[in-house]
Protein backbone atom coordinates (compact mmCIF):
# COMPACT_ATOMS: atom_id res chain seq x y z
CA UNK A 1 0.00 0.00 0.00
CA UNK A 2 1.35 3.44 -0.95
CA UNK A 3 0.66 6.49 1.23
CA UNK A 4 0.81 10.08 0.01
CA UNK A 5 2.83 12.56 2.08
CA UNK A 6 -0.28 14.14 3.62
CA UNK A 7 -1.67 10.74 4.66
CA UNK A 8 1.66 9.69 6.12
CA UNK A 9 1.99 12.99 7.97
CA UNK A 10 -1.48 12.58 9.48
CA UNK A 11 -0.62 9.11 10.74
CA UNK A 12 2.62 10.41 12.31
CA UNK A 13 1.06 13.39 14.06
CA UNK A 14 -2.29 12.20 15.36
CA UNK A 15 -2.60 11.45 19.07
CA UNK A 16 -4.96 8.66 20.01
CA UNK A 17 -7.62 9.60 22.58
CA UNK A 18 -9.65 6.87 24.31
CA UNK A 19 -12.98 8.38 25.37
CA UNK A 20 -14.52 6.57 28.32
CA UNK A 21 -18.18 7.30 29.06
CA UNK A 22 -21.40 5.85 30.42
CA UNK A 23 -24.00 5.12 27.77
CA UNK A 24 -26.38 7.22 29.86
CA UNK A 25 -24.18 10.21 28.94
CA UNK A 26 -24.10 9.61 25.20
CA UNK A 27 -25.48 13.08 24.47
CA UNK A 28 -22.30 14.56 25.98
CA UNK A 29 -20.14 12.26 23.86
CA UNK A 30 -21.94 13.32 20.68
CA UNK A 31 -21.48 17.01 21.47
CA UNK A 32 -17.83 16.58 22.39
CA UNK A 33 -17.16 14.87 19.06
CA UNK A 34 -18.67 17.85 17.23
CA UNK A 35 -16.45 20.28 19.12
CA UNK A 36 -13.38 18.14 18.49
CA UNK A 37 -14.03 17.97 14.76
CA UNK A 38 -11.42 20.62 13.91
CA UNK A 39 -8.76 18.82 15.95
CA UNK A 40 -9.60 15.64 14.08
CA UNK A 41 -9.69 17.37 10.69
CA UNK A 42 -6.23 18.82 11.38
CA UNK A 43 -4.94 15.35 12.14
CA UNK A 44 -4.01 16.35 15.70
CA UNK A 45 -6.24 13.84 17.51
CA UNK A 46 -7.91 10.56 16.65
CA UNK A 47 -10.64 9.38 19.03
CA UNK A 48 -11.67 5.87 20.01
CA UNK A 49 -14.93 4.82 21.68
CA UNK A 50 -16.71 1.52 22.09
CA UNK A 51 -18.72 2.40 18.97
CA UNK A 52 -15.74 1.10 17.03
CA UNK A 53 -15.99 -2.42 18.44
CA UNK A 54 -17.29 -4.70 15.70
CA UNK A 55 -20.03 -7.30 16.33
CA UNK A 56 -18.60 -10.58 17.56
CA UNK A 57 -15.41 -9.03 18.93
CA UNK A 58 -14.32 -9.84 22.48
CA UNK A 59 -15.31 -6.75 24.44
CA UNK A 60 -12.63 -6.78 27.13
CA UNK A 61 -9.82 -7.46 24.67
CA UNK A 62 -10.98 -4.72 22.29
CA UNK A 63 -11.15 -2.17 25.11
CA UNK A 64 -7.79 -3.13 26.61
CA UNK A 65 -6.07 -3.12 23.21
CA UNK A 66 -7.46 0.36 22.54
CA UNK A 67 -6.28 1.59 25.95
CA UNK A 68 -2.78 0.23 25.42
CA UNK A 69 -2.47 2.01 22.07
CA UNK A 70 -3.85 5.36 23.33
CA UNK A 71 -2.01 8.50 24.39
CA UNK A 72 -4.94 10.21 26.17
CA UNK A 73 -7.73 8.85 28.35
CA UNK A 74 -10.67 11.26 28.32
CA UNK A 75 -13.31 10.33 30.90
CA UNK A 76 -16.78 11.92 30.78
CA UNK A 77 -17.38 11.96 34.52
CA UNK A 78 -20.91 11.90 35.93
CA UNK A 79 -22.92 10.04 38.57
CA UNK A 80 -23.66 7.37 35.95
CA UNK A 81 -19.96 7.03 35.12
CA UNK A 82 -18.94 6.61 38.75
CA UNK A 83 -21.76 4.10 39.28
CA UNK A 84 -20.75 2.06 36.22
CA UNK A 85 -18.76 -1.02 37.15
CA UNK A 86 -17.30 -1.28 33.66
CA UNK A 87 -16.38 2.39 33.13
CA UNK A 88 -15.01 3.02 36.59
CA UNK A 89 -13.69 -0.34 37.74
CA UNK A 90 -12.30 -1.62 34.43
CA UNK A 91 -11.55 1.21 32.02
CA UNK A 92 -10.58 3.85 34.57
CA UNK A 93 -8.61 1.51 36.83
CA UNK A 94 -6.61 0.22 33.86
CA UNK A 95 -6.05 3.82 32.74
CA UNK A 96 -4.77 4.63 36.25
CA UNK A 97 -2.28 1.78 36.05
CA UNK A 98 -1.03 2.94 32.65
CA UNK A 99 -0.86 6.53 33.92
CA UNK A 100 1.26 5.52 36.90
CA UNK A 101 3.67 3.86 34.46
CA UNK A 102 3.86 7.01 32.35
CA UNK A 103 2.07 5.42 29.40
CA UNK A 104 -1.20 7.38 29.39
CA UNK A 105 -2.38 10.92 30.19
CA UNK A 106 -5.73 11.11 31.99
CA UNK A 107 -8.09 14.04 31.38
CA UNK A 108 -11.35 14.07 33.40
CA UNK A 109 -14.17 16.02 31.75
CA UNK A 110 -16.89 16.72 34.32
CA UNK A 111 -20.27 16.58 32.57
CA UNK A 112 -22.66 16.33 35.56
CA UNK A 113 -22.32 17.22 39.26
CA UNK A 114 -21.01 14.20 41.15
CA UNK A 115 -18.64 13.20 43.97
CA UNK A 116 -15.58 13.03 41.71
CA UNK A 117 -13.38 14.93 44.18
CA UNK A 118 -13.61 11.92 46.50
CA UNK A 119 -12.31 9.64 43.75
CA UNK A 120 -8.83 9.20 42.21
CA UNK A 121 -9.94 11.69 39.55
CA UNK A 122 -9.15 14.44 42.08
CA UNK A 123 -5.41 14.08 41.40
CA UNK A 124 -5.85 15.16 37.76
CA UNK A 125 -6.57 18.64 36.40
CA UNK A 126 -10.19 18.47 35.27
CA UNK A 127 -12.00 20.22 32.43
CA UNK A 128 -13.93 22.48 31.92
CA UNK A 129 -12.32 25.28 33.96
CA UNK A 130 -12.28 24.62 37.72
CA UNK A 131 -14.05 21.29 37.15
CA UNK A 132 -17.39 23.07 36.73
CA UNK A 133 -19.80 20.51 35.24
CA UNK A 134 -20.82 21.15 31.64
CA UNK A 135 -24.49 20.88 32.62
CA UNK A 136 -24.13 23.94 34.90
CA UNK A 137 -22.73 26.33 32.29
CA UNK A 138 -25.08 28.99 30.97
CA UNK A 139 -24.01 28.09 27.45
CA UNK A 140 -22.80 24.50 27.09
CA UNK A 141 -20.93 25.38 23.90
CA UNK A 142 -18.60 27.63 25.91
CA UNK A 143 -17.91 24.72 28.26
CA UNK A 144 -17.10 22.39 25.36
CA UNK A 145 -14.87 25.06 23.84
CA UNK A 146 -12.97 25.22 27.13
CA UNK A 147 -12.58 21.43 27.06
CA UNK A 148 -11.30 21.41 23.48
CA UNK A 149 -8.98 24.33 24.20
CA UNK A 150 -7.49 22.38 27.10
CA UNK A 151 -6.94 19.32 24.92
CA UNK A 152 -5.40 21.48 22.20
CA UNK A 153 -3.00 23.07 24.71
CA UNK A 154 -2.12 19.63 26.03
CA UNK A 155 -1.19 18.14 22.68
CA UNK A 156 0.45 21.29 21.30
CA UNK A 157 2.79 21.64 24.29
CA UNK A 158 3.73 17.96 24.24
CA UNK A 159 2.63 17.27 27.82
CA UNK A 160 2.08 13.59 27.08
CA UNK A 161 4.37 10.71 26.25
CA UNK A 162 2.98 10.83 22.75
CA UNK A 163 4.07 12.56 19.59
CA UNK A 164 4.22 16.37 19.75
CA UNK A 165 1.69 18.07 17.53
CA UNK A 166 2.32 20.99 15.20
CA UNK A 167 1.59 22.00 11.67
CA UNK A 168 4.84 20.51 10.40
CA UNK A 169 6.01 16.87 10.37
CA UNK A 170 7.62 15.44 13.49
CA UNK A 171 7.95 11.97 14.91
CA UNK A 172 8.91 10.12 18.07
CA UNK A 173 11.62 7.50 17.73
CA UNK A 174 11.57 4.20 19.61
CA UNK A 175 14.49 5.53 21.68
CA UNK A 176 12.19 8.25 23.04
CA UNK A 177 14.02 11.00 21.15
CA UNK A 178 12.02 13.25 18.86
CA UNK A 179 12.83 14.47 15.39
CA UNK A 180 11.47 17.41 13.43
CA UNK A 181 11.47 17.52 9.66
CA UNK A 182 11.99 20.85 7.94
CA UNK A 183 9.53 21.89 5.26
CA UNK A 184 8.26 24.88 3.36
CA UNK A 185 4.58 25.88 3.44
CA UNK A 186 2.91 26.80 0.18
CA UNK A 187 0.07 29.28 -0.39
CA UNK A 188 -2.59 26.57 -0.23
CA UNK A 189 -1.40 25.36 3.17
CA UNK A 190 -1.23 28.91 4.47
CA UNK A 191 -4.72 29.65 3.14
CA UNK A 192 -6.14 26.56 4.84
CA UNK A 193 -4.38 27.50 8.08
CA UNK A 194 -5.87 31.00 7.94
CA UNK A 195 -9.37 29.61 7.28
CA UNK A 196 -9.12 27.20 10.23
CA UNK A 197 -7.82 29.95 12.52
CA UNK A 198 -10.62 32.30 11.46
CA UNK A 199 -13.24 29.59 12.19
CA UNK A 200 -11.83 29.06 15.69
CA UNK A 201 -11.82 32.81 16.39
CA UNK A 202 -15.35 33.27 15.01
CA UNK A 203 -16.76 30.35 17.03
CA UNK A 204 -14.95 31.56 20.16
CA UNK A 205 -16.53 35.01 19.85
CA UNK A 206 -19.99 33.56 19.21
CA UNK A 207 -19.83 31.23 22.22
CA UNK A 208 -18.39 33.94 24.45
CA UNK A 209 -21.16 36.36 23.43
CA UNK A 210 -23.74 33.72 24.31
CA UNK A 211 -22.14 33.25 27.72
CA UNK A 212 -22.00 36.97 28.50
CA UNK A 213 -25.66 37.37 27.60
CA UNK A 214 -26.55 35.06 30.48
CA UNK A 215 -24.96 37.39 33.04
CA UNK A 216 -26.89 40.20 34.74
CA UNK A 217 -26.07 43.73 33.50
CA UNK A 218 -24.32 42.39 30.39
CA UNK A 219 -25.67 42.04 26.88
CA UNK A 220 -23.76 40.69 23.90
CA UNK A 221 -24.74 40.29 20.26
CA UNK A 222 -22.91 38.27 17.61
CA UNK A 223 -23.72 38.73 13.92
CA UNK A 224 -22.25 36.71 11.09
CA UNK A 225 -21.88 39.18 8.23
CA UNK A 226 -20.58 36.69 5.65
CA UNK A 227 -18.49 33.52 5.41
CA UNK A 228 -15.42 35.66 5.98
CA UNK A 229 -16.53 38.34 8.44
CA UNK A 230 -18.47 38.84 11.66
CA UNK A 231 -19.26 41.65 14.07
CA UNK A 232 -19.95 41.73 17.82
CA UNK A 233 -21.33 44.28 20.27
CA UNK A 234 -21.10 44.06 24.06
CA UNK A 235 -22.99 46.39 26.43
CA UNK A 236 -22.01 46.72 30.08
CA UNK A 237 -25.10 48.10 31.84
CA UNK A 238 -23.34 47.92 35.20
CA UNK A 239 -21.64 51.23 34.39
CA UNK A 240 -23.86 54.30 34.67
CA UNK A 241 -25.15 55.17 31.23
CA UNK A 242 -23.83 51.87 29.89
CA UNK A 243 -20.55 51.23 28.14
CA UNK A 244 -20.38 49.56 24.75
CA UNK A 245 -17.68 47.75 22.80
CA UNK A 246 -17.81 46.88 19.09
CA UNK A 247 -15.62 44.82 16.82
CA UNK A 248 -15.65 43.63 13.21
CA UNK A 249 -13.33 40.81 12.13
CA UNK A 250 -12.48 40.02 8.49
CA UNK A 251 -10.71 36.97 7.08
CA UNK A 252 -8.80 38.73 4.31
CA UNK A 253 -6.30 35.90 3.61
CA UNK A 254 -3.39 38.23 3.21
CA UNK A 255 -4.88 40.18 0.30
CA UNK A 256 -2.67 43.11 -0.69
CA UNK A 257 -5.70 45.38 -0.19
CA UNK A 258 -5.82 44.51 3.52
CA UNK A 259 -3.60 44.95 6.56
CA UNK A 260 -3.05 41.30 7.51
CA UNK A 261 -4.47 37.82 7.18
CA UNK A 262 -7.22 38.38 9.76
CA UNK A 263 -8.04 42.05 10.41
CA UNK A 264 -10.14 43.64 13.12
CA UNK A 265 -11.52 47.10 13.74
CA UNK A 266 -13.35 48.30 16.85
CA UNK A 267 -16.48 49.37 15.01
CA UNK A 268 -19.74 47.60 14.25
CA UNK A 269 -20.23 46.34 10.68
CA UNK A 270 -16.99 47.98 9.56
CA UNK A 271 -15.73 47.83 5.98
CA UNK A 272 -12.49 46.14 4.99
CA UNK A 273 -10.59 49.35 4.28
CA UNK A 274 -9.89 50.20 7.95
CA UNK A 275 -8.11 48.29 10.70
CA UNK A 276 -7.11 48.64 14.33
CA UNK A 277 -4.98 45.52 14.26
CA UNK A 278 -4.31 42.22 12.57
CA UNK A 279 -3.50 38.58 13.11
CA UNK A 280 -0.94 37.20 10.68
CA UNK A 281 0.19 33.72 9.69
CA UNK A 282 3.92 33.13 10.04
CA UNK A 283 6.09 30.04 9.82
CA UNK A 284 9.46 28.75 10.88
CA UNK A 285 11.20 25.74 9.38
CA UNK A 286 8.75 23.34 11.03
CA UNK A 287 5.39 24.91 11.87
CA UNK A 288 2.89 27.59 10.97
CA UNK A 289 1.66 29.83 13.77
CA UNK A 290 -0.08 33.16 14.36
CA UNK A 291 1.41 36.49 15.37
CA UNK A 292 -0.55 39.45 16.68
CA UNK A 293 0.01 42.77 14.94
CA UNK A 294 -0.51 46.40 15.75
CA UNK A 295 -3.19 48.07 17.92
CA UNK A 296 -3.74 47.12 21.55
CA UNK A 297 -1.91 43.85 20.92
CA UNK A 298 1.26 45.71 19.88
CA UNK A 299 4.42 44.13 21.22
CA UNK A 300 3.16 40.56 20.95
CA UNK A 301 4.41 40.08 17.42
CA UNK A 302 7.38 37.97 18.52
CA UNK A 303 5.15 35.42 20.27
CA UNK A 304 3.78 32.34 18.57
CA UNK A 305 0.06 31.74 19.05
CA UNK A 306 -2.35 29.03 18.05
CA UNK A 307 -5.87 30.01 16.98
CA UNK A 308 -7.36 29.51 20.44
CA UNK A 309 -4.74 31.71 22.11
CA UNK A 310 -5.19 34.42 19.47
CA UNK A 311 -8.97 34.32 19.98
CA UNK A 312 -8.57 34.68 23.76
CA UNK A 313 -6.18 37.64 23.38
CA UNK A 314 -8.43 39.47 20.92
CA UNK A 315 -11.59 38.79 22.94
CA UNK A 316 -9.96 40.12 26.12
CA UNK A 317 -8.91 43.33 24.37
CA UNK A 318 -12.40 43.72 22.87
CA UNK A 319 -14.42 43.34 26.09
CA UNK A 320 -11.92 45.52 27.94
CA UNK A 321 -13.37 48.45 25.97
CA UNK A 322 -16.65 47.80 27.80
CA UNK A 323 -14.99 47.62 31.21
CA UNK A 324 -15.12 43.81 31.42
CA UNK A 325 -12.30 41.43 32.25
CA UNK A 326 -11.84 37.89 33.56
CA UNK A 327 -10.22 36.93 36.88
Amino acid sequence: MVFGFDSLLRCILALSAFISYSHADEKYLDRLHKHMSLLQREGSVETWTDHQIVPGAKLDKAVMDALLSSDLFIALVSPDYIASNYCYEKEFEEALRLSENGKLHIVPVIVEPCDWLSSPFRQFMALPKDGKPISEWTNANVAYLDVVSGIRRLVSTGKTDAVPVGTGPSAALTSGRRIKIKQEFDSIQRGEFIDQAYEVIRDYFKSSCDELSGIDDLKAKFHRMSDSSFTCTVVNRGIKGGREAHITVHNSKGSRHHFGDINYVFEAHADTNTSNGSIRVSADDYNMYLTLGFGGLMGRGDSKYDAQQAAEALWSEFIGHAGIEYD
